[in-house]
Formats: C-alpha cells, sequence, structure tokens
C-alpha cells in the first residue's frame, strides 16, 4: 500500500492547471464547465472513462461513468478502476469536480480513489508499480460540514478496509492466532477500545472446549479475542450491539481432508473474524455513540495426531455435548462457545454472528449475496435495509423447527453435521441457533460467498471486506432507533 492521499475541499477552481476528473452518471447533468460537444456520445455508462483536452490546459481532463444513479452505492467501484487504470497517466495532484454531484458521491470519490492504492503483492520482492498522485482536490459547490463529515467517514472507511483486505489475504504460515491477537491489541491501543485475549490456558479455564477441540491439530494454538468499544462513556455498561466472527485462520479440514484443488483459499477463512475486527476499529474510528462487544474465536484447523476425529463428542462453553460427524464443519464449532460465551459476559441486546459457513450457501445464492438467518423480522429488515445502503446485499433464508431434527444425535446433544447432502446452509444456521438463547435477538450471516472473490486487486480471487460497512450501518440504524 502507498502512503494515504490527502484530500482537500475546495469551492473554487484553482489557477494551476493539473488534470481533472469529472464523474458523471448515466443520467445526471454534465459539470465541470465541460463543453456539451465534448460530452456528445459520453455515455456515463459504469467504467466508461474518456480523456479529452480543453483550451489552455495541457493536462487531461477524464470523464468517468458512473453508471445509472440507482446503483450509486456501488460508484466507489468505478473510482478504483479509474485510478487503476490510469496510474501512468496522473501526476501527483488530481482536480474531482464534484459541483454537479452530491455528498453521497463525494464519499464514492474518496472511498474509491483511496482503496485503489491497495496491492495484495505485498510479498513480492520486485515491483514495478507506478503511482505518483499523492493529493486530490475535491471542488465543490460550497464546503459544508455535511461534506467534511463524508470526507472523514469515507477516509476512516477506506483505511480500515484496506488492513482488512491485508488481514485476510496475508498467508497463514503469518496469519496465525496469535498474529490475530496482536492486530486486535494493536488496533485497541491505538483507537482507544478495550481488548483482552484467552490464550490456550485461559480457554482451559473458562471451559472453551469446543473451541479448543478444532484447534488441537495446530502447532498455533487457538486464542479468544474479546474487543470492547464504549461509545456511550465507561459508566454505561449496556451492550446495544454483540459481534462475532468465524476466525479459522486456515481450514485443511482436519481428518476430513478438504480437496486439494481450491485449498490454498482457505487462508481466507477468518474473513467473518476479519470484518468483525474492521467493524469495532471503524466504529472506534469515528467515535459512534453505541457500546458494542465483540468476541471471535481464532483457531486453524489443521491435522496431527492430537485432532478432533469423526464419531468423536467433545463438550462445549455452553455445556452442551457436540458429536462430530465431520471435522470440516468446524467452524460452527468455535462460533458455538463464542456465542455462548458473549450472552453470558455481554448479554447484548442484538447479536450478529458473521462467517465463511457452508458451500451451500454458494451453490445457494452465488457470489452476489450474503445469507441471513434470524427469526426476528425487525432485525432481518434492518439488516436487509443496510445491506441494500452499502452494497452488501443479504438474502433471507428459513430457519424453520423442521430442520433442527436433522442435526439430532443418537448420542450426544446436537451433531456437527446433517446427515443429508441438503439444506447445508440452513442446517449449519440451526446448529447455531442451539446455542442461542430464545430471548436473544440474534442473526447469522453466512457469508461464504461475498468475502473473497473476483476484486479488482488481483488475478485470482482476494478479499472483499464484505461485512465492514453493513454492520456499521447498521450500527447507526441501533444508535438512531434509540434516539428517537
Amino acid at each position: 500500500m502507498t502512503t494515504a492521499l490527502n484530500f482537500e475541499l475546495i469551492n473554487q477552481q484553482p489557477d494551476a492547471t493539473i488534470p481533472m476528473l469529472v464523474p458523471l452518471y448515466a443520467d445526471s447533468k454534465p459539470g465541470g464547465g465541460i463543453p456539451k460537444q465534448v460530452l456528445e456520445g459520453f455515455s456515463g455508462q459504469v467504467n466508461e472513462i474518456s480523456q479529452v483536452y480543453l483550451p489552455n490546459n495541457p493536462h487531461p481532463v477524464f470523464l468517468l461513468g458512473l453508471g445509472a444513479l440507482n446503483t450509486q452505492v456501488k460508484s466507489y467501484q468505478s473510482f478504483i478502476q479509474f485510478r487503476k487504470k490510469n496510474q501512468k497517466k496522473l501526476s501527483d495532484q488530481l482536480l474531482v469536480d464534484l459541483r454537479h454531484l452530491d455528498g453521497s458521491t463525494l464519499y464514492q470519490c474518496v472511498l474509491g480513489l483511496s482503496l485503489a492504492d491497495y496491492t495484495v503483492g505485498s510479498y513480492k520482492t520486485d515491483t514495478n508499480a507506478h503511482d505518483a498522485l499523492q493529493s486530490v482536490r475535491l471542488l465543490v459547490s460550497e464546503s459544508t460540514e455535511i461534506l467534511e463529515n463524508y470526507l472523514v467517514e469515507a477516509t476512516h472507511t477506506a483505511q480500515v478496509m484496506k488492513r482488512i483486505y491485508a488481514l485476510v489475504d496475508a498467508p497463514a504460515n503469518t496469519k496465525t492466532p496469535q498474529y490475530l491477537a496482536q492486530w486486535a491489541q494493536k488496533s485497541g491501543d491505538q483507537h482507544g477500545y478495550r481488548v483482552e485475549i484467552l490464550d490456550q490456558d485461559a480457554l482451559v479455564r473458562e471451559n472453551l472446549h469446543a473451541l479448543l477441540a478444532v484447534g488441537r491439530g495446530s502447532e498455533h494454538p487457538p486464542v479468544l479475542i474479546k474487543m470492547i468499544y464504549q461509545g456511550l462513556g465507561e459508566d454505561s455498561s449496556n451492550i446495544s450491539l454483540g459481534l462475532v466472527g468465524k476466525g479459522v485462520t486456515f481450514d485443511t479440514g482436519g481428518i476430513s481432508l478438504k480437496k486439494p484443488a481450491n485449498m490454498h483459499y482457505m487462508k481466507s477463512d477468518m474473513a467473518g473474524a476479519a470484518a468483525v475486527m474492521g467493524t469495532v476499529e471503524l466504529i472506534a474510528r469515528l467515535q459512534l455513540p453505541i457500546n458494542v462487544a465483540a468476541v471471535i474465536p481464532v483457531a486453524e484447523n489443521s491435522i496431527d495426531a492430537n485432532s478432533v476425529r469423526p464419531g468423536d463428542v467433545i463438550n462445549s462453553f455452553s455445556g452442551k455435548s457436540i458429536e462430530i460427524i465431520d471435522t470440516d464443519a468446524e467452524g460452527r464449532l468455535i462460533l458455538a462457545d463464542a456465542l455462548s460465551y458473549i450472552q453470558q459476559h455481554n448479554q447484548p441486546e442484538v447479536l450478529i454472528d458473521l462467517a465463511t459457513l457452508t458451500g451451500s450457501v454458494v451453490a445457494t445464492l452465488g457470489y452476489e449475496t450474503a445469507g441471513l438467518f434470524t427469526h426476528q423480522e425487525d432485525l432481518a429488515n434492518s439488516l436487509a435495509v443496510s445491506g441494500e445502503a452499502v452494497g452488501e446485499k443479504l438474502w433471507r433464508l428459513p430457519l424453520w423447527d423442521s430442520y433442527g431434527t436433522l442435526m439430532e444425535s443418537d448420542i450426544a446433544d446436537i451433531k456437527n453435521l446433517s446427515s443429508k447432502p441438503v439444506a447445508g446452509a440452513i442446517t449449519a444456521a440451526k446448529f447455531l441457533e442451539f446455542f442461542v438463547k430464545k430471548e436473544q435477538a440474534w442473526a447469522h450471516l453466512d457469508i461464504a460467498g461475498t468475502a473473497f472473490g473476483d476484486t479488482p486487486f488481483a488475478k485470482m480471487k482476494s478479499a472483499t471486506g464484505y461485512g465492514v460497512r453493513l454492520l456499521v450501518d447498521f450500527a447507526k440504524h441501533l444508535i438512531t432507533n434509540k434516539t428517537q
């Protein structure tokens, strides 16, 4: 990653000529003082780029298509593409004319231009990247507090997103459970929230048996990361939002070994944990007035003589016994302990877990949408609204009682995998529900298809950062509802 861009709001076009960018929606009015004849033939479709020259200006003017106005929530992706495609054409300064557009597009512009310098090639020893851009002037009709807030939030969001990209894209030999713990501790120290790490000895004392069982086969012992942000002050202990994220730093499948073809992508099996960590950091950076608790179970699902076996029965923090049918259904095990733990210790009003949990949800919803499971209509609707607002969509799937019978075990309280090769995402959610109190407002987000995929940053699959902006937007809705 390069040095962060410096953004400045201005309301007068500078005397000095520098390269200029004029973003346009397909159905928005022209801007930037661009003669109408120059715009002829420019449709404003997504990622459409046209380079023109105006009299008395030796630098190019770029026209950037953002697509239809109703797709504004994803227009930041066009700004990413613009910067990446034109790195060699840009100088150290860029003027972006936003006078014809609203503050939401300013947010999208800052987010996209800032994200564009992320690279997955941080381990390469020979790079020829050329990106001279250092400062961006945002030309607006009037500099207002609202626009300033958009700028600040977009800057913080981009910085957090790039940190989460890097965390998920990091190789598993670097990204051990202890590495995630250190990441959280440094973040908490820097941004003013409490972090506590339960190491293996503490996990034993606290009876987090399911988490310990998953980590038994690895040389890197499991940990539990606890993050507490008190945006309402130290005297306020009530937790409005509880978050749990699956943190499997690498998933071999254990003794139920995965097929090798795409196993290298299993370094991303901690994307749920990363999303939760990024959410807490961004909420803290933005100083939102809300209390948040996050519990993140982290383990490596590896193989050795100590690994848990199919047919074993293990205990859990809740005291409920679990029959292991498949050691590759490990994420739900560590989530079971974390869900029970956060309910007992933090009593959140709303509890949400995120996990790259099942291939079944990918088969059902593909790579565009995450699966949403909850019994609470209001919670489902609020999460769906936040997903639409930031372009991270959710689709609700059922949690009917009839699916729970598929998880019944002959010798334990529950088994970790259904015996039928259908409804895998639903039965996984039913397993998690077994560890959630009936009175607890809870939602499970299966992000297996959305957390890691095709991005502008790599030829192969890489991190998308799915979940961070969704959860922050949802937290804002919780704040608004409490103050009404």
